[in-house]
């Protein structure tokens, strides 16, 4: 999955008052949801834009580390980036591209959650005032009110309904056009398992039993947290679709179930395990 990176470690400690240098990379965020990188057509090599072809040397955030190796926002950059040969790419080219070296492709996502919520928590949402930048944590703080406001992650469940050697395979009707599983966002007052029971049914008419939870994965192009889980078909397995939300739902059988391109996603992981019978 994308965040599994090993040998390389991740840190997303924060320190408010890291300065950049030369050879950090600088990440620039655009509000359309992309993010500036140079792709290497041989290799597919990703790389971000370092602060020293940085023109803005100012309001730079610091976001966290990949070995020695240190991020930081950029949510005010101008164009002179192209003349590097570096391309705004929005999430669905981001997640398309198959590249070598994977951990960058996790700091793109891990950054564009950032990026997202630092532009959308401007301002205090109970008494209007701007806000700033706490200096212990990541968080932003009103000096007016006290209100703190920590990094959004929505909690959503990707679940794996089973019926003997068949799995449960989907398709948005919009958006993502490879395979997929049941998915959703847990609601208030709900626990994970209930939110995959809700789920199935609404999308697709099954009622589910035995809930086992598998893997989680943070999703960042998405600001989610993702928590999976297989469960098997309980009674009826008629398929009842939700055309709003689904352009295709099929019982799929094991040996002709259609991977995702990229190995990136829980949802590709869980599908790969039920097909090599990993999972039972």
């Amino acid at each position: 999955m994308i965040q599994d990176i090993k040998p390389h470690r991740f840190d997303n400690r924060y320190y408010s008052d890291s300065s950049p240098k030369d050879d950090d990379f600088v990440v620039v965020y655009r509000n359309n949801r992309s993010i500036l990188v140079k792709v290497e057509i041989n290799t597919g090599k990703l790389t971000f834009p370092t602060f020293a072809q940085c023109e803005n040397k100012k309001n730079l955030i610091y976001l966290f580390s990949i070995d020695h190796e240190r991020f930081f926002l950029d949510l005010y950059a101008e164009d002179y980036y192209a003349e590097h040969g570096f391309e705004y790419l929005d999430t669905r080219r981001l997640r398309a591209l198959t590249s070598d070296s994977q951990e960058y492709m996790f700091a793109a996502f891990t950054a564009m959650h950032l990026a997202e919520w630092y532009m959308n928590t401007r301002f205090c949402g109970k008494c209007g005032c701007g806000l700033k930048h706490d200096r212990f944590e990541r968080a932003m703080r009103c000096n007016n009110c006290g209100d703190v406001f920590y990094p959004r992650i929505n909690p959503a469940v990707i679940v794996g309904v089973t019926n003997g050697d068949q799995l449960l395979l989907t398709k948005y009707k919009s958006g993502y056009s490879h395979n997929a599983l049941v998915a959703g966002f847990t609601e208030i007052g709900e626990t994970l398992e209930q939110t995959v029971e809700r789920e199935v049914m609404e999308e697709t008419g099954i009622k589910v039993k035995n809930i086992c939870y598998y893997k989680s994965q943070p999703w960042g192009i998405a600001c989610d947290l993702l928590a999976g889980f297989f469960c098997e078909a309980d009674g009826d397995t008629n398929i009842r679709m939700d055309s709003n939300e689904l352009r295709y739902a099929r019982w799929v059988n094991r040996e002709e179930i259609e991977l995702q391109p990229q190995d990136y996603s829980l949802t590709n992981e869980m599908m790969r395990v039920f097909k090599e019978g990993v999972w039972k």
